[in-house]
């Protein structure tokens, strides 16, 4: 019976999908082996292989190791395919759990980003969960989340945080109304609450509620709020995480309450947000002085989660790098390109006048609040991975290996580098016994990848990686091949053809092409229709 109800789940999920998507993906199976492939686990452990696993109705049941490198797998000793079962040929690939973007918003009205752009650049990168820490409003994001868990779209698992107070009718004035609010917003179904800063009391009255319903939290400590508001009250009032890095450095200020303001500083002028935001690690305690000491260690000791999302700024170190990205060419929409361009009203396009000084600024900046997360994940404090795509010339999938390239950087070797990816962001968000790794008995979530992934992180890239080949050719390698979700295997390939077609498809209406700032306008015109 069982098998059967399975059947018709399967059917119904071919059914909902298009003639083109049903090439994109297959399955749910009652059994899937995925054979030969090394494995990179999301907890700590080295690569083993070759192994061969077992997924039936969407649970990992074995993990069989089937041999030794370089030696001939003996197949008697591999599990048995059952009939109507279907099998993965992976020797010589690598394996590793399904990545969990801790920071992923899921498009935009102003960057014209809709969902299904979104998920299948996000798919065939690996990403196989999302928490998305604020978007369009509740019910959008949870109609989406619905819709993925029935398998009814192509997309992620998403794990929805709304914005505080978003979709109420009332002024949060009071810590009541706050814990109204956060009622409110469990029972519309949301899995946490993103804040950004209100003032203490209702700060205090809005977590100790959302804890007693047993709901996530996560919060980017705007500049507005921060000074009464920093990184070590959230902690101790229960906030579960931080995004980016905002109220950390002023928790570790000495000499003063709030940042070095210019005199003519107006928040609301995006350079100069970003520009002096470049300044704020140089005034907080100096590394491994006592006083940061002690606000890590408190950090670590309320197991409180750090979600650096490093790549996010990192235009504002070498803003040539970034719009040179060799994806933007293929993968970037003329309206998300166009949302990317200096504005003085487009948040995070604050290329007013960016030039060397501030660069020079960021990456001092970048080498102290790295050396910081570096040394939170060596005292045993949680580090996760991150994106927050869709803004300052970062790409939804490709921004989340670069995220991984920058823990890389940071100081993390490869396989912590995984974890952060993994199996830390299932703890955070209280998944670890269904995500996160591959053990027997958590879900189907993982990826495929034909290159080892330890050695050059670069081979996740939806491009992947540059190689000589041993006929002196100039190759192109990597990439995932597979993601798979739920049990259902994704061509992670396809997705991408899938991607640039929809944006060719976008320049052939709008007679684009990409161009660079100060370049001819007239090249985003079609007629005297110009891109909005």
């Amino acid at each position: 019976m069982k098998n059967l109800q399975y059947f018709f789940i399967n059917f119904l999920f071919i059914l909902s999908l298009s003639s083109q998507e049903n090439k994109l993906s297959d399955g749910p199976f009652n059994q899937l082996i995925i054979r030969g492939a090394t494995l990179i686990n999301g907890n700590g452990s080295p690569p083993i292989g070759p192994v061969d696993i077992v997924i039936e109705n969407n649970i990992i049941k074995l993990i069989s190791s089937v041999g030794y490198p370089g030696i001939a797998i003996l197949e008697n000793s591999r599990p048995k395919l059952k009939e109507n079962g279907r099998e993965i040929n992976a020797e010589g690939m690598y394996i590793l759990p399904g990545f969990i973007d801790m920071h992923g918003h899921i498009g935009g009205t102003s960057q014209g980003a809709e969902p299904d752009y979104v998920f299948k650049l996000w798919l065939a990168h690996g990403i196989t969960t999302v928490r998305e820490p604020s978007g369009r409003g509740i019910d959008y994001s949870l109609d989406l989340k619905n819709k993925s868990l029935k398998n009814e779209i192509i997309a992620p698992r998403l794990i929805i945080y709304s914005g505080f107070g978003s979709d109420f009718k009332k002024e949060i004035s009071t810590p009541e109304l706050a814990r109204e609010w956060v009622r409110f917003n469990a029972k519309k179904g949301a899995d946490g609450i993103k804040f950004f800063g209100s003032e203490p009391d209702i700060m205090i009255a809005a977590l100790d509620e959302n804890n007693l319903l047993g709901l996530g939290s996560a919060m980017h400590h705007a500049q507005l709020s921060v000074a009464k508001w920093n990184v070590l009250n959230s902690a101790r009032a229960g906030l579960k995480s931080m995004e980016h890095w905002y109220g950390l450095p002023e928790a570790l200020f000495e000499d003063k309450t709030v940042q070095n303001y210019p005199y003519d500083y107006n928040y609301s002028n995006e350079q100069h947000r970003f520009e002096e935001a470049g300044k704020l690690w140089q005034q907080a305690a100096k590394p491994n002085s006592d006083h940061w000491n002690n606000v890590m260690n408190e950090l670590i000791s309320l197991d409180f989660t750090l979600d650096p999302t490093f790549n996010i700024y990192e235009a504002s170190r070498d803003l040539q790098r970034a719009r040179r990205a060799e994806w933007h060419e293929e993968y970037t929409l003329p309206s998300l390109w166009e949302f990317y361009q200096p504005s003085r009203i487009s948040h995070g396009s604050y290329w007013h006048y960016w030039g060397t000084e501030q660069e020079v600024a960021w990456k001092e900046n970048f080498n102290l609040w790295m050396n910081f997360v570096n040394e939170y994940k060596n005292r045993g404090g949680r580090v996760t991975a991150g994106s927050d795509s869709g803004f300052i010339f970062q790409l939804y999938g490709f921004a989340f290996i670069r995220e991984l390239e920058l823990l890389r950087e940071a100081g993390f070797h490869p396989i912590e580098v995984i974890m952060a990816a993994t199996l830390n962001g299932a703890e955070a968000l209280g998944m670890e016994n269904e995500i996160g790794s591959i053990e027997i008995g958590k879900k189907a979530d993982m990826l495929i990848v034909e290159e080892n992934p330890l050695e050059n992180l670069k081979v996740l890239y939806g491009t992947g990686a540059i190689k000589l080949n041993t006929n002196n050719e100039v190759v192109r390698v990597g990439g995932v091949k597979y993601t798979i979700k739920d049990g259902i295997v994704y061509d992670s390939k396809l997705l991408l053809e899938d991607v640039k077609k929809m944006v060719q498809k976008s320049k052939d209406e709008l007679n684009y092409e990409i161009y660079q700032p100060g370049e001819k306008k007239d090249l985003v015109k079609k007629g005297n229709k110009n891109i909005d």
